[in-house]
């Protein structure tokens, strides 16, 4: 049966062509294969048509179609070659992505290197002739190696929320069309003075730039808008953060979020803002960079805004940005309240209404501006195993290892005053927070917890460290008991029961002959000098020559002043001796003679 003519073939086609192409149709089904091209042919050129527009109305309207080659999707390029063509395509993507270089130019180039042959065989002659670019075209797009698909955005995963305020996603737009000079009004930002060729400009009202921070509830979809002047900074990203938090009347979503979702470039996770987020509760989470999908529900409100809202600055003077503000409240309230979301089919500000009492966390602005600048203050356990801050007492006796004489970081709960958080690090390196109680006190200040005298007895709890001293002391002395362990080092007992010789290591010495070493004899090069003898006075020395026998008088007298007239060396007694016996032997020898 055949199909009815498509709206290109009956513009230039009437009832008679349409007949004949019937019939040629027809016969072309009677005739042997080989002889239909002929056929086709000589009707072409009777019709007064080409050859390729008879057989295109051949298919519309007789519904006929040449049959499908035998080697259809077979293909002679090695898929190696094929990933070649692909890889110096895509390598030459820019980041804006416009591409350099074409299938033709990157074919040529790897034929010229001998990387690639690219060659189809003919199937009469066994011929190899390098392939068309179309017919590489097919190929790269047969094998899903064409850049066009390798550009394609890969499979996501959808991400949902619980309940309204378990999610917030929070970003900062920086206008390009507006800004807030110092007159006040708000004004144009015009294409040919603010492009990128003409950074000078942008620099110049960098001050003065219109800043939008939106925040999104991922559960409901509601918005919030805040705009400041100036780029982005801890300061604004603080105050806008704080005025979406806090309740107002005239506004729905409000509390504090579990989860913030920024971008990796924001400074949520830094300064101040840090502080006031990790006070809070508030687990900050930054997507891959590349991956800014993870936060488009809040990219989609930037443009919902500037469609709906800051589309009306073209049509009235914009006074200041207090103005501005107060016209995004009002917006907002109307927004939220009448468009439905395309997702759960209902109002923002009535799905965002169904969150339950426990999952809305309060906190006003005092406080949170505290935690903003708030930091952890170091505070040592006492021996009730308690904390002094702001003159309160807090009980830590629940913390995991503490002991006493620990110091623990402690900070205010913003949701509780009754209680302090332990700020301390966890395993992942994330920041762990620890409740503890303040300590309730009776009318005459002692704690609640108390023992009564005379009247029971509750032994305090004991910490890590009150039982790693257990256990030394019952390895010390071999004991199986704490009792018997304290008993034990009473007695002065040897430290494991005698059994260690501290002295076991002098024994190990090496294994280890030492051989003498020829050396050298030390020249001194100091001397030795006796102390000096005082001489014997010349009356010392006579009565000691007369102890030895010497007959002294006045000669001999004269003769010893004479030698020594200094006084007389003890060394030279006996010299002294000898010369006076010998000379008293020659005066009498002389005398005789």
């Amino acid at each position: 049966m055949a199909s009815l003519p498509s709206k290109e073939v009956a513009m230039r086609a009437d009832p008679i062509y349409v007949s004949r192409v019937a019939a040629l149709a027809e016969k072309l089904a009677s005739l042997p294969h080989g002889g239909k091209g002929e056929a086709i042919r000589q009707a072409a050129q009777q019709l007064s048509v080409s050859i390729g527009t008879l057989k295109r109305d051949l298919g519309e309207i007789a519904g006929r179609r040449n049959k499908v080659r035998a080697d259809k999707g077979k293909c002679d390029i090695w898929p190696e070659e094929l990933a070649l063509i692909s890889s110096a395509m895509m390598g030459t993507y820019r980041a804006n992505d416009k591409r350099l270089m074409s299938l033709k130019a990157a074919v040529e180039m790897l034929r010229s290197e001998k990387k690639i042959l690219a060659g189809i065989t003919d199937r009469k002659t066994g011929e190899i002739l390098p392939a068309s670019e179309s017919t590489i075209h097919r190929a790269l797009k047969r094998a899903c190696l064409h850049p066009g698909q390798l550009r394609k955005p890969a499979p996501v995963v959808e991400l949902a929320s619980l309940y309204p305020n378990h999610v917030w996603e929070l970003d900062a737009s920086i206008s390009t069309l507006f800004y807030a000079p110092d007159s006040g009004d708000l004004k144009d930002m015009p294409p040919e003075e603010f492009y990128k060729n003409k950074p000078d400009n942008f620099t110049r009202i960098r001050k003065q730039r219109l800043t939008r921070y939106a925040v999104t509830d991922h559960f409901s979809g509601e918005i919030f808008v805040w705009y400041v002047v100036g780029g982005e900074s801890i300061e604004n990203l603080a105050e806008a953060m704080i005025r979406c938090m806090v309740w107002r009347s005239d506004r729905g979503m409000h509390g504090v979020p579990l989860i913030l979702l920024c971008d990796p470039g924001s400074a949520a996770k830094s300064g101040a803002f840090g502080n006031l987020c990790r006070r809070l509760s508030i687990r900050v989470i930054s997507h891959k960079a590349g991956n800014a999908r993870v936060t488009g529900q809040v990219e989609k409100a930037h443009d919902l805004i500037e469609k709906e809202f800051e589309s009306g600055f073209k049509f009235q003077d914009v006074p200041g940005i207090d103005w501005i503000n107060a016209k995004a409240m009002r917006f907002l309230d109307w927004f939220n309240s009448r468009k439905k979301h395309t997702r759960h089919k209902a109002t923002r500000h009535t799905k965002w209404l169904e969150i339950k009492q426990e999952q809305l966390r309060l906190i006003d602005r005092e406080t949170a501006i505290a935690m903003l600048t708030h930091r952890p203050e170091s505070r040592a356990v006492d021996e009730k195993l308690e904390v002094r801050f702001e003159g309160k007492r807090f009980s830590a006796a629940k913390v995991p290892g503490v002991y006493v004489g620990i110091k623990l970081m402690v900070a205010r709960n913003p949701y509780s005053p009754d209680t302090l958080y332990v700020v301390d690090t966890a395993e992942d390196g994330s920041e762990k927070l620890t409740e503890i109680p303040e300590v309730e006190t009776s009318s005459g200040g002692y704690s609640l917890t108390a023992n009564v005298i005379g009247e029971d007895w509750q032994p305090a709890p004991k910490t890590v460290v009150c039982e790693n001293r257990a256990r030394i002391k019952q390895l010390m002395t071999g004991e199986t008991t704490e009792a018997a362990a304290d008993a034990a080092l009473k007695k002065s007992r040897p430290i494991f029961g005698g059994r260690i010789d501290p002295y076991a290591k002098f024994n190990d010495l090496p294994d280890v002959t030492i051989l003498p070493k020829r050396g050298v004899d030390l020249a001194p090069t100091a001397t030795t000098q006796s102390a000096p003898i005082k001489p014997l006075t010349h009356f010392e020395a006579a009565r000691w020559l007369a102890a030895q026998g010497v007959v002294m008088d006045v000669d001999k007298n004269a003769r010893i002043r004479d030698w020594w007239p200094d006084g007389v060396p003890e060394g030279e007694l006996a010299t002294l001796k000898d010369r006076f016996t010998t000379l008293s032997q020659l005066t009498l020898i002389r005398r005789q003679a």
